[in-house]
């Protein structure tokens, strides 16, 4: 069973950046699609990126809110997935998700949350100056 923790949220001035890790243990990331969700303050969980795995080419996806700003990465080698966040906003704040399915079902964007089985548990970013 595959389990999933968040790690790297914090307190971060607009303008800073934060970088979220997602360490998986109970099977190998590497045969997962893995998706970074959020949750802001009284606002529905929203997709923010998502990475194929490479042998299909690692292909990454992002919401609009994201590009440009957000990277996302894997290193299967260490089990881990990674969210680079850069120039981060006040709308930003919320609650960061790392989620993975062997083939996330239906595949529209990939950035659907009800597409994904498996998930952390979350971790806080807060941007405030």
């Amino acid at each position: 069973q595959l389990q999933l923790v968040e790690s790297g949220g914090g307190l971060v001035q607009p303008g800073g950046s934060l970088r979220l890790s997602c360490t998986a243990s109970g099977s190998s990331l590497k045969y997962y699609v893995i998706g970074w969700f959020r949750q802001g303050p009284g606002k529905e969980r929203e997709g923010i990126a998502c990475i194929k795995t490479n042998p299909s080419g690692g292909t990454t996806t992002y919401a609009d809110s994201a590009k440009g700003r957000f990277t996302i990465s894997r290193d299967d080698a260490k089990n881990t997935a990674y969210l680079q966040m850069d120039s981060l906003k006040i709308e930003d704040t919320g609650v960061y998700f790392c989620a993975a399915d062997p083939a996330p079902t239906p595949w529209n964007t990939g950035l659907e949350d009800y597409a994904y089985d498996y998930w952390g548990q979350g971790i806080q970013v807060t941007v405030s100056s």
